[in-house]
């Protein structure tokens, strides 16, 4: 067991490892963890930067690592209205004239805290939004703290990020990961041994602004796979908008992603909990080495979808309280 401090391509990071997993997050840009390695077998779960990649992984971070999404996906025009209070954020895709991603993801957090036990690590970063760090009160004007906690161990890597809102006005929150899993992520592997299989049940049908039209469809062919054998997740552009349903794995239930190297029998797994109601499945248009199964709490445009809170996602958080998801990422 392990934490260090480490200089990472010119970023102040923390190295720590534990239960054979070795892990690099950077909480400058974001507290994103940009490393996951499972140490006996040599897998690289992770899309880690590469040197001549710092600058893009500084103005793009949500294709490196585990980016926080806040909110995940797309808001309709940049705006939704909640309570007593419009949302107007600043619009990042103007072909589609919508705001994406949030920028959670790009500010900077504090180590809070560090755990060394007999058989795990602990780390804790934190992000404090209100009037005087105000790149997020800016366009949303709550006082709120970002706590996401990464424990390491044999069981590989439990992240728990909580919310916690210090107004005195309910909080809207909807977040997800956009999370790119190594194609290969074995030593010498080739991508066309791998299948991908996901806990999904429903497809929402988008417009031409890739926002949900409020319809949701039964999964086509390709997509029941995901349920079943997998799918071969590249060789063609996906961007996939679907429903959290889980699978019966090992005669449990289970909601994840769930990527095979099926040559050597190796998977990576990665888990969420009962928060994440969706998915958004994309590879980036098919031909790169990372595929990026996105959990997300809320629906795509959720605020805005005039559908009922509990197939949304929509959620809020009253005063003084807290809301809180778990994922989890290992090797089996």
């Amino acid at each position: 067991m392990q934490i260090e401090k480490i200089d990472f391509l010119g970023m102040s990071a923390v190295r720590f490892e534990a239960g054979g997993y070795e892990a690099v997050m950077i909480p400058e840009v974001g507290a994103n963890l940009v490393k996951l390695s499972h140490k006996a077998t040599g897998i690289e779960i992770l899309r880690t930067p590469a040197k001549e990649e710092v600058e893009i992984f500084k103005g793009r971070p949500q294709v490196f690592g585990l980016p926080l999404l806040f909110p995940p996906n797309r808001i309709e025009d940049g705006t939704y209205s909640f309570g007593n209070r419009t949302y107007r954020y600043p619009i990042t895709i103007p072909d589609q004239n919508n705001y994406h991603h949030g920028i959670i993801k790009s500010q900077p957090f504090t180590l809070t805290r560090t755990e060394i036990g007999t058989d795990y690590v602990e780390i804790e970063a934190s992000y404090f939004s209100n009037l005087f760090n105000n790149a997020i009160y800016e366009h949303f004007p709550h006082e709120f703290i970002c706590r996401m906690t990464f424990h390491l161990s044999v069981e590989g890597l439990m992240q728990t990020t909580t919310f916690v809102n210090l107004g005195k006005d309910d909080m809207p929150v909807g977040m997800g990961f956009h999370t790119p899993i190594n194609v290969p992520f074995t030593a010498n592997g080739d991508r066309s041994d791998y299948k991908l299989k996901m806990s999904v049940g429903k497809r929402w049908e988008m417009n031409g602004r890739t926002l949900p039209t409020g319809r949701l469809d039964d999964l086509s062919s390709e997509e029941v796979l995901l349920r079943t054998d997998g799918i071969t997740p590249f060789g063609k552009a996906i961007e996939w908008a679907l429903t959290n349903e889980p699978l019966l794995i090992d005669g449990k239930n289970y909601s994840g992603a769930i990527l095979t190297d099926t040559k050597k029998g190796v998977s990576v797994f990665y888990e969420t909990d009962e928060q994440f109601k969706h998915w958004t499945l994309w590879n980036n248009g098919g031909e790169v080495s990372y595929v990026c199964p996105e959990p997300q709490s809320w629906a795509t445009n959720a605020p805005n979808l005039n559908l009922p809170e509990e197939l949304t996602g929509f959620q809020y958080i009253e005063p003084g309280k807290e809301w809180k998801a778990v994922t989890r990422l290992y090797v089996k």
